[in-house]
Protein backbone atom coordinates (compact mmCIF):
# COMPACT_ATOMS: atom_id res chain seq x y z
CA UNK A 1 0.00 0.00 0.00
CA UNK A 2 1.47 3.20 -1.41
CA UNK A 3 1.18 5.77 1.78
CA UNK A 4 1.26 9.66 0.46
CA UNK A 5 1.07 12.83 1.88
CA UNK A 6 -1.47 15.08 0.31
CA UNK A 7 1.22 18.06 0.69
CA UNK A 8 4.30 15.80 -1.10
CA UNK A 9 1.35 15.48 -3.91
CA UNK A 10 0.38 17.92 -4.73
CA UNK A 11 3.95 20.20 -4.07
CA UNK A 12 5.44 19.27 -7.24
CA UNK A 13 2.44 20.26 -9.28
CA UNK A 14 2.24 23.79 -7.74
CA UNK A 15 6.17 24.50 -7.49
CA UNK A 16 5.67 24.49 -11.66
CA UNK A 17 3.32 27.74 -11.00
CA UNK A 18 6.83 29.73 -10.14
CA UNK A 19 5.55 30.93 -6.81
CA UNK A 20 7.30 34.46 -6.27
CA UNK A 21 7.60 35.10 -2.32
CA UNK A 22 6.05 37.34 -0.10
CA UNK A 23 7.49 39.75 2.55
CA UNK A 24 6.35 37.12 5.51
CA UNK A 25 4.71 34.03 6.05
CA UNK A 26 0.92 34.84 6.59
CA UNK A 27 -1.25 32.90 8.77
CA UNK A 28 -3.73 30.47 7.27
CA UNK A 29 -6.24 31.62 5.13
CA UNK A 30 -9.96 32.18 6.44
CA UNK A 31 -10.87 30.15 3.22
CA UNK A 32 -14.38 28.15 3.18
CA UNK A 33 -15.60 26.19 0.00
CA UNK A 34 -18.64 24.18 -1.37
CA UNK A 35 -18.38 20.87 -2.38
CA UNK A 36 -15.83 20.03 -5.24
CA UNK A 37 -17.40 17.84 -8.51
CA UNK A 38 -15.28 15.97 -10.17
CA UNK A 39 -15.89 14.81 -13.81
CA UNK A 40 -19.21 15.96 -13.59
CA UNK A 41 -19.96 13.77 -10.95
CA UNK A 42 -19.28 10.51 -13.54
CA UNK A 43 -16.60 8.34 -12.81
CA UNK A 44 -13.06 8.13 -13.90
CA UNK A 45 -12.07 5.44 -16.10
CA UNK A 46 -8.78 4.37 -16.57
CA UNK A 47 -6.90 1.93 -18.38
CA UNK A 48 -2.94 1.11 -17.74
CA UNK A 49 -0.82 3.85 -20.03
CA UNK A 50 -3.77 7.00 -21.76
CA UNK A 51 -3.89 9.72 -19.30
CA UNK A 52 -6.90 10.80 -18.55
CA UNK A 53 -8.34 14.22 -17.79
CA UNK A 54 -11.68 15.53 -16.07
CA UNK A 55 -12.95 18.85 -15.31
CA UNK A 56 -13.42 20.27 -11.84
CA UNK A 57 -15.68 22.32 -10.32
CA UNK A 58 -15.48 24.29 -6.92
CA UNK A 59 -16.49 27.46 -5.60
CA UNK A 60 -15.16 29.31 -2.27
CA UNK A 61 -15.56 32.29 -0.23
CA UNK A 62 -12.23 34.14 0.81
CA UNK A 63 -11.81 37.60 3.21
CA UNK A 64 -12.36 40.20 0.58
CA UNK A 65 -8.62 41.73 0.99
CA UNK A 66 -7.33 38.24 0.82
CA UNK A 67 -6.08 37.21 -2.75
CA UNK A 68 -5.19 34.62 -4.35
CA UNK A 69 -3.24 35.49 -7.10
CA UNK A 70 -1.28 32.28 -8.64
CA UNK A 71 2.06 33.65 -8.23
CA UNK A 72 2.79 34.71 -4.24
CA UNK A 73 0.13 31.52 -3.69
CA UNK A 74 -2.55 29.24 -4.94
CA UNK A 75 -5.22 27.16 -4.28
CA UNK A 76 -5.66 23.84 -6.11
CA UNK A 77 -7.37 20.64 -5.72
CA UNK A 78 -6.33 16.88 -4.99
CA UNK A 79 -7.52 13.08 -4.72
CA UNK A 80 -7.14 11.37 -1.90
CA UNK A 81 -8.35 8.05 -0.63
CA UNK A 82 -7.61 6.78 3.56
CA UNK A 83 -7.63 9.60 6.22
CA UNK A 84 -6.77 12.79 4.93
CA UNK A 85 -3.40 13.21 7.47
CA UNK A 86 -2.10 10.38 6.20
CA UNK A 87 -3.55 9.06 2.63
CA UNK A 88 -3.25 5.62 1.46
CA UNK A 89 -2.59 7.34 -1.97
CA UNK A 90 -3.30 11.01 -3.50
CA UNK A 91 -3.66 12.53 -6.87
CA UNK A 92 -2.56 16.37 -7.31
CA UNK A 93 -4.77 18.88 -9.47
CA UNK A 94 -3.51 21.02 -11.99
CA UNK A 95 -1.01 23.71 -11.39
CA UNK A 96 -2.84 25.71 -13.71
CA UNK A 97 -4.50 28.59 -12.54
CA UNK A 98 -8.14 27.81 -12.87
CA UNK A 99 -10.86 30.18 -14.65
CA UNK A 100 -12.99 31.84 -11.51
CA UNK A 101 -16.21 34.02 -11.28
CA UNK A 102 -17.21 36.11 -8.54
CA UNK A 103 -20.45 35.22 -7.62
CA UNK A 104 -21.37 36.70 -4.50
CA UNK A 105 -19.95 39.74 -1.95
CA UNK A 106 -20.63 40.80 1.01
CA UNK A 107 -18.64 43.41 2.87
CA UNK A 108 -15.94 41.65 3.99
CA UNK A 109 -16.43 38.27 1.77
CA UNK A 110 -16.07 37.73 -2.19
CA UNK A 111 -17.44 34.27 -3.13
CA UNK A 112 -15.69 32.39 -6.75
CA UNK A 113 -17.06 29.66 -8.74
CA UNK A 114 -13.87 27.75 -10.48
CA UNK A 115 -13.44 25.16 -12.94
CA UNK A 116 -10.17 23.82 -13.32
CA UNK A 117 -8.88 20.10 -14.66
CA UNK A 118 -7.19 17.26 -12.92
CA UNK A 119 -5.27 14.39 -14.57
CA UNK A 120 -5.08 10.67 -13.63
CA UNK A 121 -1.59 9.50 -15.13
CA UNK A 122 -1.95 5.60 -14.06
CA UNK A 123 1.76 4.96 -14.57
CA UNK A 124 1.91 8.14 -11.98
CA UNK A 125 -0.27 7.43 -9.99
CA UNK A 126 -2.48 3.94 -9.53
CA UNK A 127 -0.61 1.13 -8.30
CA UNK A 128 -2.95 -1.38 -6.86
CA UNK A 129 -6.33 -2.97 -6.88
CA UNK A 130 -7.44 -0.91 -4.24
CA UNK A 131 -7.15 2.39 -6.14
CA UNK A 132 -10.29 1.19 -8.04
CA UNK A 133 -12.60 2.87 -5.64
CA UNK A 134 -14.20 6.36 -4.53
CA UNK A 135 -11.88 8.80 -3.52
CA UNK A 136 -12.45 12.12 -1.45
CA UNK A 137 -11.73 16.23 -2.48
CA UNK A 138 -9.59 18.20 -0.89
CA UNK A 139 -8.64 22.00 -1.24
CA UNK A 140 -5.21 22.52 -0.98
CA UNK A 141 -3.82 26.18 -0.10
CA UNK A 142 -0.01 26.78 -1.05
CA UNK A 143 2.24 29.68 -0.70
CA UNK A 144 6.19 30.32 -0.02
CA UNK A 145 7.38 32.95 2.30
CA UNK A 146 11.36 34.13 1.20
CA UNK A 147 14.25 36.34 2.92
CA UNK A 148 16.47 36.74 0.15
CA UNK A 149 18.47 39.80 2.05
CA UNK A 150 22.19 38.24 2.34
CA UNK A 151 23.47 41.36 4.40
CA UNK A 152 23.68 40.01 7.18
CA UNK A 153 24.32 36.68 6.10
CA UNK A 154 21.40 34.69 6.10
CA UNK A 155 18.77 34.07 4.01
CA UNK A 156 15.62 31.98 4.60
CA UNK A 157 12.39 30.41 2.91
CA UNK A 158 9.28 29.33 3.86
CA UNK A 159 6.81 26.93 2.26
CA UNK A 160 3.03 26.90 4.01
CA UNK A 161 0.06 24.79 2.94
CA UNK A 162 -3.52 24.12 4.33
CA UNK A 163 -5.72 21.42 3.35
CA UNK A 164 -9.55 20.90 3.36
CA UNK A 165 -10.39 17.24 3.56
CA UNK A 166 -14.11 15.41 2.13
CA UNK A 167 -15.18 18.38 0.29
CA UNK A 168 -16.47 16.10 -2.45
CA UNK A 169 -15.77 12.31 -4.25
CA UNK A 170 -14.31 10.76 -7.48
CA UNK A 171 -14.82 7.39 -8.18
CA UNK A 172 -12.01 5.67 -10.17
CA UNK A 173 -12.60 2.98 -12.24
CA UNK A 174 -10.64 0.03 -14.49
CA UNK A 175 -11.46 0.35 -17.94
CA UNK A 176 -12.30 -2.64 -19.50
CA UNK A 177 -11.87 -4.27 -22.74
CA UNK A 178 -14.10 -7.09 -24.55
CA UNK A 179 -13.89 -8.97 -27.65
CA UNK A 180 -16.18 -11.48 -29.64
CA UNK A 181 -15.50 -14.06 -32.33
CA UNK A 182 -18.32 -16.27 -33.98
CA UNK A 183 -16.87 -19.70 -35.84
CA UNK A 184 -17.94 -20.89 -38.48
CA UNK A 185 -17.97 -18.20 -40.94
CA UNK A 186 -20.46 -17.88 -43.04
CA UNK A 187 -22.62 -20.56 -40.58
CA UNK A 188 -25.34 -23.17 -42.13
CA UNK A 189 -28.48 -22.10 -40.82
CA UNK A 190 -29.87 -24.46 -38.14
CA UNK A 191 -26.57 -25.14 -37.22
CA UNK A 192 -24.52 -24.03 -33.92
CA UNK A 193 -22.75 -21.42 -33.99
CA UNK A 194 -19.22 -20.90 -31.34
CA UNK A 195 -19.25 -17.32 -30.38
CA UNK A 196 -16.13 -16.71 -28.43
CA UNK A 197 -15.01 -13.86 -26.56
CA UNK A 198 -12.64 -12.51 -23.56
CA UNK A 199 -13.36 -9.88 -20.97
CA UNK A 200 -10.33 -8.15 -19.43
CA UNK A 201 -9.51 -5.16 -17.73
CA UNK A 202 -6.64 -3.14 -16.51
CA UNK A 203 -4.38 -4.24 -13.96
CA UNK A 204 -2.59 -1.22 -12.42
CA UNK A 205 0.14 -3.32 -10.74
CA UNK A 206 1.31 -4.73 -13.95
CA UNK A 207 0.62 -2.02 -15.98
CA UNK A 208 -0.84 -4.62 -18.55
CA UNK A 209 -4.40 -6.09 -18.86
CA UNK A 210 -5.66 -9.42 -17.37
CA UNK A 211 -8.99 -11.80 -17.47
CA UNK A 212 -11.76 -10.76 -15.78
CA UNK A 213 -13.39 -14.14 -14.30
CA UNK A 214 -16.38 -14.99 -13.51
CA UNK A 215 -17.98 -11.68 -14.25
CA UNK A 216 -22.07 -12.10 -16.39
CA UNK A 217 -21.26 -10.99 -19.92
CA UNK A 218 -24.71 -10.56 -22.34
CA UNK A 219 -24.33 -12.11 -25.98
CA UNK A 220 -26.40 -9.84 -28.28
CA UNK A 221 -27.83 -10.30 -31.82
CA UNK A 222 -28.77 -7.34 -34.47
CA UNK A 223 -30.27 -9.18 -37.38
CA UNK A 224 -28.77 -7.57 -40.86
CA UNK A 225 -31.30 -4.50 -41.89
CA UNK A 226 -31.99 -4.27 -37.50
CA UNK A 227 -31.49 -1.12 -35.66
CA UNK A 228 -31.38 -2.44 -32.53
CA UNK A 229 -29.51 -4.92 -30.57
CA UNK A 230 -31.52 -7.83 -28.49
CA UNK A 231 -30.21 -10.20 -25.91
CA UNK A 232 -29.27 -13.50 -26.63
CA UNK A 233 -27.64 -15.40 -23.71
CA UNK A 234 -26.17 -14.34 -20.57
CA UNK A 235 -22.49 -16.03 -19.96
CA UNK A 236 -19.81 -16.11 -17.39
CA UNK A 237 -16.41 -15.49 -18.43
CA UNK A 238 -13.75 -18.17 -17.66
CA UNK A 239 -10.27 -18.60 -16.75
CA UNK A 240 -8.22 -15.30 -18.50
CA UNK A 241 -11.80 -13.89 -18.78
CA UNK A 242 -12.55 -16.36 -21.38
CA UNK A 243 -16.16 -15.96 -23.16
CA UNK A 244 -18.24 -18.81 -24.95
CA UNK A 245 -21.43 -20.17 -26.02
CA UNK A 246 -23.44 -21.70 -28.67
CA UNK A 247 -26.36 -20.63 -30.82
CA UNK A 248 -27.75 -22.13 -33.75
CA UNK A 249 -27.92 -20.02 -36.74
CA UNK A 250 -30.75 -18.26 -38.29
CA UNK A 251 -30.08 -15.12 -40.33
CA UNK A 252 -27.43 -12.73 -40.97
CA UNK A 253 -26.70 -10.69 -38.43
CA UNK A 254 -24.03 -9.30 -36.11
CA UNK A 255 -23.02 -10.81 -32.33
CA UNK A 256 -21.33 -8.71 -29.88
CA UNK A 257 -20.73 -9.08 -25.63
CA UNK A 258 -21.72 -6.51 -23.16
CA UNK A 259 -20.63 -6.68 -19.97
CA UNK A 260 -22.37 -4.17 -17.68
CA UNK A 261 -19.59 -3.53 -15.16
CA UNK A 262 -18.97 -3.57 -11.63
CA UNK A 263 -18.11 -0.99 -8.83
CA UNK A 264 -14.45 -1.29 -9.58
CA UNK A 265 -14.62 -2.09 -13.37
CA UNK A 266 -16.13 -0.04 -16.09
CA UNK A 267 -18.73 -1.48 -18.42
CA UNK A 268 -17.88 -2.31 -21.96
CA UNK A 269 -19.28 -3.35 -25.59
CA UNK A 270 -17.17 -5.46 -27.43
CA UNK A 271 -17.21 -4.56 -31.62
CA UNK A 272 -19.07 -6.82 -33.38
CA UNK A 273 -18.64 -9.84 -35.95
CA UNK A 274 -20.73 -9.83 -38.58
CA UNK A 275 -21.90 -13.14 -39.93
CA UNK A 276 -23.23 -14.62 -43.18
CA UNK A 277 -25.97 -17.47 -43.27
CA UNK A 278 -26.23 -19.51 -46.18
Amino acid sequence: MRKLAIGAAVSGALALTGLAAPAALADSPDLTFGAITVNNGKPIVVGTKAAVTVPVTYSYTRPTEFKIDYTNNALGVALYRGRLAEPDNAIEGSSKKPSCTTTATTDTTVTESCSTKLTVDPRMYLFEGADATTWKAAAVYFEVAEDSDDSDDHIGMHLGSDIWGNLGTAKLQRLAKATVNATPEPAVKGKNLTVKGALTRANWSTGKYAGYKGQKATLQFKAKGATAYTDVKTVTSGTAGALSTTVKASKDGSYRYRFAGTTTTAAVTSAADFVDVK
